[in-house]
């Protein structure tokens, strides 16, 4: 081949080679021993072994996909004729005591003291309606007046301007929320066949009694419960007694003498009182408080079943002046019948 000038073109074309030998095939090939075509008994043997065993595991596994996915639609839908509970409906009723126990610890802290802490109510001395009543949980206390009530508060559920139930709800102002809310409304409205445990509202672990046991509480609501044909409606909206400000009461002897008791912040101001025996005896009485349903002043025996003294509950800040009777030598309680807690609880000696 040349490209020197003033040549002809074809002269300039590459030149031609001479015919090549073709290249050995042994350059390219493995020698003849790699291409044995023949199997031993013992290489076929092995393969056909290791044959058999990924058909056995693949069958193996196979069958244990169908088992895990049967036992787990068992799992979710429960077995037939009822012999199992499914799995969505185990977790709704563990979800609902845990809802219910919650509630309790809500109740306690924010209703008893109006309500009274097993819900009697009135009919316990205390200022509010009863909720623990089978009439009134049966066709009154619905989950959804429950929820208005705590929402809007009773002034306007009710239209009761004097109404001393408060909004609850903080969509609204109140001090509870939305999960709060629905975990109250279970609890009132939990089932009276059924054991709770009271929990540390805190730590959320049972809470153990005196005697080592832990404490459990009862529901409300008895499924067996059937008003009678000619009971009547409850109404929508309670009015009633529990409470009222305090009047005059009778005069005391001029010599009497007069022990001075104050209620501000849910509490007494004091917790020890001491009078003489066989003599009337005067109580000043200071109420400071405002819109936590009132408070009283209540004498009764040390283990609650006697009450020798109750006292006008005074709804709002006020103060009145209690004419106790005589009372023999002895130890007793004074107590807010409204609020019976340890703040508003004191022993009386009487000597």
């Amino acid at each position: 081949m040349t490209d020197e000038p003033g040549r002809e073109p074809e002269q300039r074309l590459p030149a031609r080679r001479p015919p090549s030998e073709p290249a050995p095939v042994e350059r390219f090939s493995a020698p003849p021993s790699a291409h044995a075509r023949d199997l031993s008994p013992e290489r076929a043997a092995s393969i056909v072994r290791q044959s058999s065993s990924a058909r056995w595991v693949g069958f193996i596994a196979v069958v244990v996909v169908v088992l895990f996915a049967i036992a787990y639609y068992f799992y979710e839908v429960g077995l037939p004729l009822g012999a199992s509970t499914p799995r969505l409906t185990a977790q709704a009723r563990a979800d609902q005591v845990t809802d219910v126990e919650r509630g309790y610890n809500l109740y306690q802290a924010n209703c008893a003291r109006c309500h009274g802490p097993t819900g009697k109510g009135t009919a316990e001395g205390y200022i509010a309606p009863p909720l623990n009543d089978p009439m009134k949980l049966f066709d009154h206390l619905s989950a959804t007046y429950i929820k208005n009530v705590l929402a809007a508060g009773g002034r306007y559920v009710c239209g009761n301007a004097t109404s001393l139930m408060p909004v609850w709800a903080d969509t609204n102002g109140g001090p509870l929320n939305y999960r709060q809310i629905q975990e109250l409304i279970a609890f009132i409205r939990s089932d009276a066949t059924q054991t709770y445990v009271i929990r540390n509202p805190t730590l959320n672990e049972p809470v153990i009694g005196p005697d080592g046991k832990v404490e459990t509480f009862k529901g409300w609501i008895d499924p067996a419960f059937k008003p009678a044909p000619d009971a009547t409606a409850v109404p929508a909206c309670w009015s009633g007694g529990g409470g009222g400000t305090a009047t005059p009461g009778p005069s005391l002897p001029s010599d009497a003498p007069t022990v001075k008791v104050t209620a501000e912040g849910l509490k007494f101001d004091v917790n020890e009182l001491s009078v003489p025996a066989d003599k009337p005896f005067g109580i000043d009485f200071i109420q400071k408080d405002s819109g936590v349903g009132g408070h009283n002043v209540r004498i009764q025996s040390q283990d609650g079943a006697t009450v020798y003294f109750d006292g006008a509950v005074l709804n709002d800040p006020g103060e009145t002046t209690y004419a106790t009777p005589a009372l023999k030598a002895g130890t007793y309680t004074f107590i807010c019948k409204i609020h019976p807690i340890p703040a508003m609880t004191g022993t009386l000696t009487v000597k």
